[in-house]
């Protein structure tokens, strides 16, 4: 079968245009392609172009702010919190980044939260920003409007998948991108649309019935997504969604006690300097030691060998960059659709 191969920039680019013509700012346009190209780079497929259609569609209907700042609402040096007036999430997070960057070489660490952002995209693509800048980061999203799993033992959703990730710097970084569920919402909608099912039952129907099924989630009445842990051990990825919601709509007082205001996020940002700890070199010795017994241990039957996070993201990275990116099969037609729609020129591409 053809591959479609194509230059990571030209995406960028195209993209770009596509939520220009949407009627973004232009500037913070970039800087959400970059991030959304960013996620398929590194293997995110849900989480990358996946969602252009649907932020040139918020942007159109006035749910995505189009242009715009943050506005401070407390600022303690080493804690701040701005409203992110529903501006686009990825330029949000870039800039929030940005701010914390001097901070945490100033104070060792510092925090960014963001109530009111709209979607924030996919949370890996934001880890190396600041590990290339020997930080260690730790990021996470809620949405307030959102529910799409319940808690343990629980058949009504009250959560949404709650990702949090972390970015350590390391001679090969280790970028860990995960959630409170087992699942996420992109992964559910995109198999239902497929018509396939998961390998194992990772939801439950609107009766508490154990499924395999994502169109459950689509049902009415719906049903929900599991926690981390499943039907057993459930427990975990409760308390872990719980952690945060403290972490995004507490800190932020701002979250599901106020009501839906549509599809977004309330944002956790925390910059460690590992220069301001121990020093870069004891945190470099330290975690090169931890991922080196990681990828040196024996696999088990049927596994070739023990990864880290962040493993397989930077390789297919690594590849996509020299040789082109290899878009996931139904992005393709979708990012055709939008450049009939915008009257844009796509990507030439080449093939393999």
């Amino acid at each position: 079968m053809e591959q479609h191969r194509y230059t990571p920039q030209a995406l960028i680019d195209f993209s770009a245009q596509v939520l220009d013509k949407a009627g973004m700012d232009e500037r913070q346009a970039h800087v959400v392609a970059q991030v959304l190209v960013e996620a398929d780079l590194l293997g995110h497929t849900t989480h990358g172009l996946a969602l252009l259609a649907s932020y040139a569609a918020e942007v159109q209907n006035g749910s995505m702010k189009a242009s715009g700042a943050p506005r401070v609402l407390s600022d303690k040096g080493a804690a701040v919190l701005w409203d992110g007036e529903r501006l686009p999430g990825p330029w949000l997070v870039c800039q929030a980044i940005d701010e914390l960057l001097p901070r945490a070489r100033k104070f060792g660490s510092a925090t960014l939260v963001i109530r009111r952002s709209h979607h924030i995209a996919c949370l890996a693509s934001y880890l190396m920003r600041a590990v290339e800048q020997d930080m260690l980061i730790v990021l996470a999203s809620s949405d307030p409007a959102g529910q799409s799993v319940a808690p343990f033992g629980g058949t009504q959703a009250v959560f949404t998948p709650n990702p949090i990730a972390a970015g350590i710097p390391a001679s090969s970084p280790l970028l860990i991108d995960i959630s409170a569920s087992v699942t996420t919402n992109g992964m559910c909608s995109r198999m239902a649309k497929q018509g396939e099912q998961f390998d194992e039952e990772w939801l439950i129907d609107a009766h508490g019935n154990p499924t395999r099924d994502p169109k459950v989630l689509f049902d009415t009445p719906g049903g929900t997504i599991l926690p981390v842990g499943g039907l057993a051990a459930g427990h975990k990825g409760y308390g872990l969604a719980l952690l945060v919601e403290a972490l995004t709509g507490g800190l932020a007082g701002y979250g599901r006690a106020d009501g839906a205001e549509g599809w977004g996020a309330t944002v956790f940002i925390s910059l460690y300097d590992t220069v301001g700890f121990a020093g870069k070199e004891e945190f470099l010795r330290q975690m090169d030691f931890l991922a080196d017994q990681c990828r040196s241990n024996p696999p088990r039957p049927g596994v070739e060998a023990v990864r880290v996070p962040g493993d397989r993201g930077l390789a297919l990275r690594k590849a996509f960059m020299k040789e082109g990116l290899v878009l996931h099969e139904g992005i393709e037609p979708a990012l055709r659709e939008l450049a009939e729609k915008y009257d844009l020129d796509f990507p030439l591409t080449g093939t393999k």
